[in-house]
């Protein structure tokens, strides 16, 4: 199992809204805008981490939390190894407040045709896109849906 997990937090407004927060300068990625990605800890579920992340990166909860049907893949030349990282998504209620831990130094919401402005990695702008495109067409299946206890 993969020991990173993505999330894609999100709220549905007129079209739908990505969060991206800003990598605060002392963190890895320092200075780009993504998403909410974390290390799956011992003994957890990829599901599980991505969960705690939302709440230590945001100190939300989503109003519904599903995994996509795809992986963030890349190559790491530091370690040299391949990387399929899961990807979930979850929607927070509109006007749900936004409280950021110390992984980031702002945050900002984007619709689909803003997003490749600020999204570096190619990947992650394909999934911003799948997410996207499944929510506009109203196709979350329910195999993709994740509750509490599976």
């Amino acid at each position: 199992m993969s020991e990173l997990v993505d999330l894609y937090p999100y709220r549905l407004i007129s079209e739908p809204e990505f969060f991206l927060g800003r990598r605060s300068e002392d963190h890895q990625y320092a200075g780009q805008w993504r998403m909410v990605g974390g290390k799956v800890k011992r003994g957890e579920k990829a599901w599980e981490a991505a969960l705690r992340e939302l709440k230590e990166e945001l100190n939300t909860t989503p109003r519904l939390f599903w995994s996509p049907p795809t992986l963030n893949q890349f190559y790491e030349p530091s370690s040299d190894r391949v990387l399929h990282i899961p990807v979930f998504a979850a929607e927070l209620f509109s006007e749900q407040q936004i409280t950021l831990n110390s992984e980031h130094i702002t945050y900002q919401w984007v619709t689909i045709d803003r997003a490749e402005h600020y999204i570096q990695w190619p990947e992650q702008l394909r999934i911003l896109k799948l997410i996207h495109n499944i929510l506009r067409s109203k196709e979350i299946i329910d195999d993709w849906i994740i509750v509490d206890n599976p």
